[in-house]
């Protein structure tokens, strides 16, 4: 990285970057002091530090240099790129300062926050089904294509087949890696979405120090660790980490390289991650769960010491409604609680617990419609003395504010509903659908005690968790 330098009224000289494209890389590295690693010491490349918040800053650089050098982007043209969302972020960084379109296609399995990020950025955000493969016309990878081949003189990035990906950590991240690990490195865990990361690794550790292991780290679901294992492409399942895994072998992923591959699920992606913050105060995304968990296995069954590395591919903050979300992770099925076997199971927020948003009679409209719009919800219950006295929903709220002026500040309970619909915690299941075709939500009681709602969704929720 170029520091500019200028000198200070003190007498020394202040660094600076000339841009922010020159933060790209240089990351830190951190020791793991808080997990078994067993005979091992594990370190962590903090790749949430670059300046788009991950790894891929590095190739988003990287390809759009190549472009530039090679002709292939002209001045003000356009970028098209299909991607899991942090590759678009790369992009979208480089693409901003240098003045490009960028158009990315998105599987909608995507964290919001990632697609706020780019439309922020400026890239025009298209999303499509993650539920279909390669071959199939809404697949992102395909649909990015068709799109760049409609827009004159538009370039397809197309990170799974450019060589100027695996360039970029062939060039940067592995020498980056042995200087920090002073020269002392037996191993170092990667995960696959292009396979830029491990194939740019995988060929400078092979030129430069060959008895460095590369070990992969892919989600349950892939199709690259039993291909590795067993040497045969299998039918590709479903998974909800971002950013790793594939169904498809990418076309510049060498995997001759890997010598051992783990697979990791989703449910212990997320919880490992979620550990990480706990115990080292790392904040990172649902893929660097998956390589974490992976290298603490690879750490733990090994039976000397060895010096490992893994990363950081991104940050945490882009999950905050995801999997650091207790409600996000309880609706999906990857935390556990306990289980009565009633209505409490299907309870998503409970009120004992702390999980329901409620509203006084005396309080406002206005306070309402707050607390709705910050929790993302479309009613709330009426609580008094502790008790279900109404439920108030938006279309109550609308009826009663619209067309009177002043109305946000009329008491809740001028336009709450009285008339509620409580069911115990033993009743069946079938008691709900009345209550739904009516349009209401159950409100689940345990004697006099309020135990929490039931919504259409709470009860989706349940019946899918029944199914897997």
């Amino acid at each position: 990285m170029a520091l500019q330098t200028e000198p200070s009224k003190q007498g020394f000289a202040n660094q600076y970057c000339a841009d922010l494209l020159e933060t790209i890389g240089n990351t830190p590295m951190v020791e793991l002091k808080h997990f078994d690693t067993g005979l091992c010491r594990l370190f962590v490349k903090l790749e949430n530090q670059n300046p788009g918040g991950s790894i891929k800053d590095r190739i988003g650089l990287s390809m759009i240099l190549a472009a530039e050098a090679e002709g292939k982007l002209k001045p003000g043209g356009t970028l098209v790129e299909a991607t899991a969302g942090n590759t678009g972020l790369g992009l979208a960084l480089v693409a901003a300062s240098r003045g490009y379109r960028l158009i990315l296609v998105i599987p909608d399995k995507m964290a919001q926050e990632k697609v706020f990020h780019l439309k922020a950025l400026g890239a025009e955000v298209r999303m499509t089904r993650s539920d279909v493969v390669k071959g199939h016309p809404e697949y992102y990878q395909d649909m990015a294509e068709g799109i760049a081949s409609e827009i004159p003189g538009a370039f397809y990035v197309n990170q799974f087949a450019n060589p100027a990906n695996p360039r970029a950590h062939e060039e940067t991240t592995g020498p980056e890696i042995w200087e920090q690990m002073s020269h002392d490195l037996d191993a170092v865990v990667c995960g696959v979405g292009s396979g830029g990361t491990i194939t740019g690794l995988g060929r400078y550790f092979q030129r430069v120090a060959p008895h460095v292991s590369m070990i992969l780290a892919d989600p349950e679901g892939s199709i690259l660790a039993p291909y590795i294992e067993t040497g045969h492409l299998g039918e590709a399942g479903s998974w909800a980490v971002e950013g790793i895994g594939e169904d498809f072998i990418p076309s510049l992923s060498d995997l001759s390289l890997v010598r051992e591959a783990f697979t990791v699920s989703d449910t212990e992606s997320f919880h490992t991650a979620r550990e990480l913050l706990l115990r080292e105060g790392i904040l990172a995304g649902s893929s660097s769960g998956t390589l974490v968990a992976a290298a603490l296995r690879y750490c733990r069954r090994q039976s000397e010491s060895k010096r490992v590395v893994t990363f950081i591919c991104d940050s945490g903050n882009k999950y905050l409604t995801k999997m650091y979300n207790d409600y996000w992770m309880l609706d999906q099925g990857y935390l556990q609680r306990e289980n009565h076997g009633d209505l409490r199971d299907l309870i998503s927020r409970r009120h004992d617990k702390g999980g329901t948003t409620t509203v006084g009679p005396k309080d406002t409209l206005l306070t309402a419609y707050n607390r709705m719009r910050i929790t993302d919800v479309s009613q709330l219950p009426v609580l008094a003395g502790g008790k279900v006295v109404g439920i108030v929903d938006e279309s109550d709220i609308l009826l009663a504010v619209y067309n009177r002026d002043g109305r946000f500040a009329d008491p809740v309970h001028s336009a709450m509903t009285a008339r509620i619909e409580t069911l115990k915690a033993d009743a069946s299941i079938d008691a709900l659908l009345p209550i739904f075709d009516q349009g209401y939500v159950a409100i689940i009681m345990d004697g006099e005690s309020f135990l929490g709602l039931i919504t259409r969704i709470d009860l989706l929720n349940y019946l899918r968790r029944q199914t897997r």
